[in-house]
């Protein structure tokens, strides 16, 4: 039996991880979820916030948006519309972002604008989540 699974995760400009792994705990739809070698077949949607992918005793910490999982026995395959390392984050440029999506949101929009103002707001969040709870002193 494997002890690892492929990890890769897809945005629309790059493959942003392509790596094995021992685990990956990632937000799903129905909540936070645990990813080992020899899971069973599922598909799910990712929702926006943090991810680890555990490799080699440490863990890589990622922010990610929207997307669709993948997961067999020995891969996990993501489709996201955002994937960044932890130490990839400007956080000055995230914060801005999500000051200027919070400031839409105040107008009037309509549904197609809400909804990609709100995307833009959760992957600005995910990304200033991920950053500060694993900034380096």
């Amino acid at each position: 039996m494997a002890n690892t699974l492929k990890l890769e995760i897809v945005t629309p400009d790059a493959t942003v991880y392509s790596e094995d792994v021992e685990m990956v705990t990632l937000e799903g739809v129905e909540g936070e979820m645990g990813i080992y070698p020899q899971h069973v077949r599922l598909m799910t949607q990712l929702m926006p916030g943090e991810m680890v992918a555990q490799k080699g005793g440490h863990d890589d910490f990622l922010a990610v948006g929207e997307g669709l999982v993948e997961i067999t026995n020995d891969r996990v395959a993501i489709l996201t519309d955002m994937a960044v390392r932890a130490e990839n984050i400007d956080e000055a440029k995230a914060e801005e972002a999500r000051q200027r999506a919070a400031a839409r949101l105040q107008e009037q929009l309509s549904s197609q604008d809400l909804a990609s103002v709100n995307a833009s707001l959760a992957r600005s969040l995910a990304q200033l989540s991920v950053k500060r709870r694993h900034r380096r002193p």
